[in-house]
Parts: C-alpha cells; sequence; structure tokens
C-alpha cells in the first residue's frame, strides 16, 4: 500500500461502485475497518484523514488525506468519518455449502432495492446469527458504498447469495428440507406460529408492492407480523428484524 500522499480527483459516484476497474469504495469507520479486518477483503487502497489515522492498528498503512479530499473521491453526502477504502467485492459464496446445514436462518429479499434496507437487513442477519441473505442478481445495488455503510461492518460477516431467479432458489431449498415462510400482510398466521423449524427462510417483500405473486407461491407458508390497525405496514428492515428475533426465541 503506497504512502506517497495524493489530491484524489473527483468522480462523485452515485453508488459506491467503480465499474471500471471492477472495485467498490467503502467509507465510514465500522464498515471500513470490518473490512481491513476480513482476509477474504482484497484492499487497493485506504485512505485516511489524520484523525481517523490516529485511530488505525499501526501495522495499517494510508494514504493521508484532509476530509474534503476523501469527499471528492466518494458520492455526494457521503459520510465518511475520515476512512475510505477502494476495494474488491468479496468471493462470492455457494449457496449449496449453506444448505448443508441441519439448522439456521435465512433471509430472501424480493423486490428490496434500497442499499441502506439491505444494510439494515444486513446488520439484522448479524446480530441474530442468519445463516447468509439470498438477493436477486440483477437488482441488487453495489455491495459496497451506501449499503456497506448502513451494514455497519455486516457485509464482512454475513454472506450475501446472488441468484438468477428467487422463485427457482426457493425450490432448490425445499428439495434441500428449508422451510420457507413469506412476510405478508393479508393472512391470518402470525410470524410466531410460523417459525418453528430447524431450517428457515424468511422471504421479504418490498414495502410498497410486497411480495411478487410467483415468489409468493413458492413460499411454504405466508405470515404476518401483527401491527396496530392504525398503521399499514413497517419498514422492511424492521420487519426482517422482529421475525429473526421471533425465529431466534425458537
Amino acid at each position: 500500500m503506497k504512502h506517497t500522499r495524493k489530491h484524489p480527483k473527483s468522480s462523485h459516484k452515485n453508488d459506491g461502485a467503480t465499474p471500471a476497474d471492477n472495485t467498490i469504495w467503502l467509507w465510514g469507520t465500522h464498515a471500513v475497518l470490518a473490512a481491513l479486518n476480513n482476509p477474504a477483503r482484497k484492499t487497493l487502497k485506504l485512505y485516511a484523514s489524520k484523525n481517523a489515522a490516529s485511530h488505525l492498528p499501526a501495522t495499517i498503512a494510508a494514504i493521508p488525506a484532509n476530509p474534503h479530499e476523501i469527499d471528492q473521491l466518494l458520492p455526494e453526502g457521503a459520510v465518511h468519518q475520515g476512512l475510505a477504502a477502494q476495494a474488491y467485492p468479496l468471493p462470492a459464496p455457494a449457496l449449496e455449502d449453506v444448505l448443508q446445514s441441519e439448522h439456521g436462518v435465512l433471509l430472501m429479499l424480493d423486490g428490496v432495492t434500497d442499499p441502506r434496507n439491505i444494510g439494515a437487513i444486513l446488520r439484522s442477519a448479524a446480530a441474530f446469527g442468519a445463516k447468509g441473505v439470498i438477493l436477486q442478481d440483477r437488482k441488487t445495488p453495489p455491495l459496497g458504498g451506501v449499503l456497506a455503510k448502513a451494514a455497519a461492518g455486516a457485509l464482512e460477516t454475513v454472506p450475501v447469495f446472488s441468484v438468477v431467479n428467487l422463485s427457482r432458489t426457493l425450490e432448490q431449498l425445499a428439495q434441500a428440507h428449508w422451510h420457507s415462510v413469506g412476510l405478508a400482510g393479508e393472512t391470518k398466521t402470525t410470524i410466531s406460529d410460523a417459525v418453528d423449524t430447524e431450517r428457515l427462510c424468511l422471504v421479504m417483500g418490498s414495502e410498497g408492492k410486497g411480495l411478487r405473486p410467483n415468489v409468493a407461491k413458492h413460499c411454504d407458508q405466508l405470515a404476518r407480523i401483527p401491527i396496530s390497525a392504525e398503521m399499514e405496514s413497517l419498514n422492511v428492515s424492521t420487519a426482517a428484524a422482529i421475525a429473526l428475533y421471533e425465529a431466534g426465541r425458537r
């Protein structure tokens, strides 16, 4: 890692990705430190302000940069706390490896595309010991940037499985004896009555449209989180945390 001071050029990307060389940007104390502590994460460059560098382990070398210079590297409005890293994406994990587990919880996200929501869900997945999160590849925001910042380090510890087709993946889960429960407000079954199983996949839909019909059709069961009639729905990341908690209680 170079020690020479550079003056970063302005790039103001809107999602934290750098498509030209297949790298991503990570920023913020938790996201960057977790990446540096992850042997599977390969970091190309690390930029740190004077204050942030003083809190780094002595073994980690960073390119000195003031906060304004780091601002020029990142999307507008990125709250970097004086730390930013240009890194390569993590190696893609194999879903088949997790399906061999005798017990555990997976999360599947259908139509959830907001990187902050996905990051918050990853954080809850890490907190409740989920085996991983399944996303549809063509609708997933870059696994870095805003998403990594919201995940607060969980992107480095929770496997993210990118699949082509969610319905076919649910069929694969069923063949491996995983029980899938889709969250839907229109059913009478409550989440507490649906998660008593050794191998569980919780399927979360988008806030606006919920689960797509074909995805809901491929779930083994639908369940709802009981909430006050005064509220129509919960934020998807909040709903995921509640569902994970209920699964953990069982």
